[in-house]
């Protein structure tokens, strides 16, 4: 699809069906090609059709990155083979010595790889509330930070922080800001617009929406960091292939048809779990009461298809409930057409030491649900079979 500057920015579904894509011209293919590639044909020593090998550059990968980039409303897209992957290139920008300041709650991947591996590096790090603006202008104040990477809202406890105020914070403390929008989507919500100076998607998750592909992507509107991270995609090759490339391009087309029915699912579940004097507390922004609900409805279209919550138990009871259910599949991940049920503190967020964990309010009985898009009557039943187990 090609814009006219002449003519209205198509809607955000247009630009999910079609951004990036064009039918093949050689044979009329509606979606684009799987470009199975390693290398390519030169005319002379230096002289090609833009492609030479598929590490630096793939058709199909071109594709996906234009599509990914008209959905955040951004200039360029650089894919990686894994939303850690698009991660360690952001981190890769920086320098030995160089501090950053990270979100208190954060996926254990990111918390991992931040603690484990770049700490070794000699990167330096900190991790804040960054819901408290206060508590994130008094870190970037007491030492010169380079970037502040926050989720939006968070996993596993779905804080919400102030997109267009946190990002404002870095930006006059010269720092650059990093939202994590794989929870949200584009369709639910747009960092860039709020000021956020690259946007990162676990493209596994809802993008490619059917538990089918493992990638990742970064999206911004800065050519010089656009620059730099596809030098790091091409020198790393962290890169993802043509056929997961094309496994997102597939899942772009119906996210918004996906995410209304996530989202409609996910309420119904909050409502339910709310009504259960059994449940000890339930997180979702969409909740009245849940402190970052204005923002939330600021910044936010609507409050997406992620919801955790506490039983009113100990944590065998919450093992029983996990091991319980039959729609909700017991496993990592999240954002497919399939409901998944997980416990963060063994599972996902496992690497996290507990000290850490509890800073956020986070407790070894935390149970997180990706709701899918099932009809609701049947996931209901099944909570219920796994509530009634919990407590027997």
């Amino acid at each position: 699809m090609t814009t006219d500057p002449n003519l209205p920015t198509p809607g955000f579904s247009t630009r999910a069906i079609h951004g990036g894509q064009r039918p093949d011209p050689s044979t009329g293919a509606v979606m684009p090609p799987v470009y199975l590639n390693s290398t390519y044909a030169q005319e002379a020593p230096g002289i090609h059709k833009g492609y030479e090998y598929s590490r630096t550059a793939n058709p199909t990968r071109d594709a996906m990155q234009a599509n990914l980039a008209s959905m955040e409303g951004g200039t360029d897209c650089i894919a990686f083979a894994s939303g850690l992957a698009a991660t360690h290139a952001v981190l890769g920008m920086l320098s030995a010595g160089d501090r950053i300041v990270l979100g208190h709650d954060v996926y254990g991947g990111t918390y991992r790889l931040v603690d484990k591996v770049m700490k070794r590096w000699g990167l330096r790090f900190r991790t804040v509330d960054t819901t408290d603006l206060d508590a994130l202008r008094a870190a970037l104040t007491e030492e010169e930070t380079k970037l502040v990477w926050f989720e939006s809202p968070t996993n596993p406890l779905l804080h919400v922080t102030d997109i267009a105020a946190a990002c404002q914070i870095a930006r006059e403390a010269r720092a650059l800001s990093v939202v994590d929008n794989t929870f949200a989507t584009p369709y639910l919500q747009q960092p860039l617009d709020l000021g956020a100076d690259l946007v990162v998607h676990s493209t596994t998750k809802y993008l490619g929406g059917h538990s089918d592909v493992v990638g990742g992507a970064v999206v911004t509107r800065h050519p010089a960091l656009a620059g730099e991270l596809k030098f790091i995609q091409n020198s790393a090759g962290a890169v993802p292939g043509p056929l997961d490339s094309f496994l997102v391009l597939r899942g772009a087309k119906t996210l918004v048809v996906r995410m209304e029915r996530h989202c409609d699912n996910a309420e119904g579940i909050v409502d339910w779990l709310t009504s259960q004097p059994r449940i000890a507390k339930v997180f979702y922004p969409g909740l009245a009461e849940h402190p970052g609900h204005e923002v939330a409805s600021r910044q936010m279209a609507r409050y997406g298809g992620m919801v955790s919550f506490e039983l009113d138990a100990d944590l065998a009871a919450a093992h029983r409930f996990a091991s319980a259910t039959r729609l909700f599949t017991l496993a990592e991940s999240l954002g497919g057409v399939e409901s998944l049920l997980d416990h963060p503190a063994t599972m996902t967020h496992a690497s996290v030491p507990q000290e850490e964990r509890e800073k956020s309010g986070f407790r070894d009985g935390l149970l997180r649900l990706s709701v899918g898009i099932e009809d609701l009557s049947d996931l209901v039943a099944d909570l219920q079979r796994a509530l009634d187990a919990a407590f027997a």
